[in-house]
């Protein structure tokens, strides 16, 4: 993971700028950064709140944008079930796109032993471990130096690169490649929508053309998307 800190502490930088300057105190900004954690959803929210939009929009932008994390716990499920509900509450909070990414390139399948289980969480923990400290990190100080640093660094494409790089690693069937070329089609498509609904349109698109495609590959495919 720690190669990739250096994106996820720019996208946190530039995060933590971007919510004090849209009017956010800082009281308000800190709040947000501990309690959500969730960049995607952050950003998405923050234009929302500036706009006055109503607070179901704001909440189900938000909602949308971290749908993916109902897969990635829906995945996870058989490396966690044998612990505690805390701990399992715990996995939950902290794993982000990239540790879940990296875990589950290296560990396949959920261990059998409790030795292997141990090694998996530990795995788990070093990885979302290092992105917590440096998204809270760079936020914090984002937060607290947002008129000091100027918005024309462009630090969030630091972000999107990270995006990208998890997108493309996990575009690894067919019918994930079809939902991301769905999904970016029906964004660009929405892009006039206002209070930035075009991302739940992006999103809402993804998912029917999962469920479509799921029913109509040939089986070999769909295993291998399992």
């Amino acid at each position: 993971m720690a190669p990739l800190a250096a994106g996820i502490s720019a996208w946190g930088l530039m995060t933590g700028v971007a919510m004090v300057k849209s009017g956010m105190s800082v009281v308000e900004a800190l709040a947000m950064t501990f309690l959500v954690y969730a960049g995607s959803s952050q950003l998405a929210a923050i234009p929302l709140i500036v706009a006055g939009a109503p607070i179901w929009v704001i909440l189900a932008t938000g909602f949308c944008v971290n749908l993916r994390f109902v897969v990635f716990s829906l995945h996870l499920r058989p490396y966690l079930m044998h612990l505690p509900r805390w701990r399992r509450l715990v996995n939950g909070y902290f794993t982000a796109d990239l540790s879940y990414a990296l875990f589950t390139r290296q560990f396949p399948t959920p261990g059998e032993t409790p030795q292997q289980r141990r090694e998996q969480e530990a795995y788990l923990a070093g990885n979302y471990g290092v992105t917590w400290c440096s998204w809270m990190g760079t936020s914090v100080v984002g937060i607290v130096l947002a008129n000091l640093i100027p918005s024309e660094w462009g630090l969030g494409f630091a972000g999107v690169l990270c995006l990208i790089g998890i997108l493309c690693s996990l575009a690894s069937t067919p019918a994930r490649l079809m939902a991301a070329l769905v999904a970016g089609a029906a964004a660009v498509a929405a892009y006039a929508f206002p209070l930035k609904l075009n991302i739940v349109a992006a999103i809402t698109a993804a998912v029917l053309a999962g469920f479509w495609l799921e029913h109509r590959l040939p089986r070999t495919w769909r295993s291998r998307a399992a």
